[in-house]
């Protein structure tokens, strides 16, 4: 049987994986945002992990926001992003979509893997909509899996080739299997398999549970210091001489996986009555890193008999990460906008930002007249904002600079 995959959902995560398969199947993008589609066709990729020109070399993938274009496909990998609610519940609305768009042309034989950050116990959901919608049986007409997605945008080193993936179904069929072991092979060198998919739905939220703990521990490190008026840079380089010593740094916490990914699992966990107390606790950390950069900004700036009301002031770093276009859950951007609420004239340099957010928010590639702003605060660590560091470390005397988290000295 030919294998024609269609890939659900094309952002950081599902653009990739259609580039991967292309290199040897005839492929299907799929996703519901017609502007997106649109972008695409003409090899425009808002997210920047694409140049113009890379999009336009791909000659095997179909973009299309058009149900009856998939029709034809027999593989479908589901890459939607699963957000959570105000109120910190999981939202899996666009996964249900997904899986909704999924009943309306699944045939016999046809095979389904979810990417997408779930929890434990979600993908038999999809698969009891699907049998709902279709009428068809799991395991006897059609196949369903998980194989969690570990993309780390804006990053050359771990890329989606590089990366162990995960492939987690139930079947024994031999021809089903082959089938997988050919698209996954397609995506990654090295495939880690297992037949326990709520073991690998759960996988995937503790890699980034652990992360976001860990920073979370760096960052209560780093308050403490402060308090005690302790050199930070010096403890953790003196720290890090252990061997087994784990070398995070504090920091701001955002995107779309660890401010998130906690509260998939802890929220199941309240539903069994149990209350997690170190996930929770690194969540409650992270998130208050916002209102500590804010009070570091406010003394910063009374110290010269100033306040943000009547300051000049310059944030660099606005995503949630350096080198990525992504603004999702970005902590940087929510304290730019409150001190912005307050003081319409703060200004944003981030070169990553995408033109959308740079228009309506004046936000520039660089800093320019490094010696009008009574405060430069660095909210992100990168090489480009190193060079600008140095830049004004050169112009501008160093007390004029603040840097919450250590990063340049």
């Amino acid at each position: 049987m030919k294998i024609i995959p269609c890939v659900i959902g094309l952002g950081y995560v599902g653009l990739p994986i259609a580039q991967s398969l292309s290199k040897k199947f005839d492929t299907y993008g799929f996703d519901n945002n017609k502007e997106r589609i649109e972008n695409l066709k003409k090899g425009i990729d808002l997210n920047n992990e694409y140049k113009k020109n890379e999009l336009k070399k791909i000659k095997k993938i179909h973009f299309t926001n058009k149900i009856l274009d998939i029709k034809k496909c027999n593989f479908f990998i589901l890459c939607v992003p699963t957000p959570i609610y105000k109120d910190k519940r999981p939202d899996l609305r666009n996964l249900i979509d997904a899986t909704k768009i999924i009943s309306k042309v699944l045939k016999k034989d046809d095979v389904i893997f979810i990417e997408s950050t779930v929890y434990p116990g979600v993908t038999e959901k999809c698969k009891d909509i699907i049998e709902k919608k279709t009428n068809l049986k799991s395991n006897k007409d059609f196949f369903i899996g998980y194989s969690p997605e570990r993309v780390n945008p804006g990053d050359k080193v771990h890329t989606l080739q590089n990366i162990p993936k995960i492939v987690s179904i139930k079947t024994k069929n031999k021809l089903i299997l082959n089938r997988i072991n050919k698209i996954y092979n397609q995506i990654s060198k090295k495939i880690i398999r297992s037949s326990d998919i709520k073991a690998a739905e759960t996988s995937k939220v503790i890699e980034n549970i652990q992360r976001d703990i860990n920073i979370a521990f760096m960052n209560e490190v780093l308050l403490i210091c402060k308090k005690l008026k302790i050199d930070f840079n010096e403890v953790i380089r003196l720290a890090k001489t252990k061997w087994n010593f784990l070398n995070f740094r504090p920091g701001l916490v955002g995107g779309h996986c660890l401010p998130v990914d906690p509260y998939y699992l802890s929220s199941l966990a309240a539903k069994k009555n149990f209350k997690t107390k170190i996930i929770s606790a690194g969540r409650n950390i992270n998130d208050g890193m916002v209102n500590y950069v804010i009070s570091l900004i406010n003394n910063f700036l009374k110290k010269k008999n100033k306040n943000i009301k009547n300051s000049k002031i310059m944030i660099v770093g606005l995503t949630y990460k350096p080198g990525v276009a992504d603004m999702r859950n970005s902590l940087n951007f929510e304290i730019f906008k409150k001190i912005k609420s307050k003081n319409n004239k703060t200004l944003a340099c981030d070169p990553f930002v995408g033109k959308i957010y740079k228009l309506k928010y004046k936000i520039y590639n660089s800093i320019k007249n490094y010696k009008k702003y009574d405060v430069i605060i660095f909210l992100s660590h990168h090489s480009f904002f190193e060079k600008e560091y140095s830049k004004i470390i050169k112009q501008k005397s160093r007390k004029y600079i603040l840097d919450p988290f250590n990063y340049y000295f």
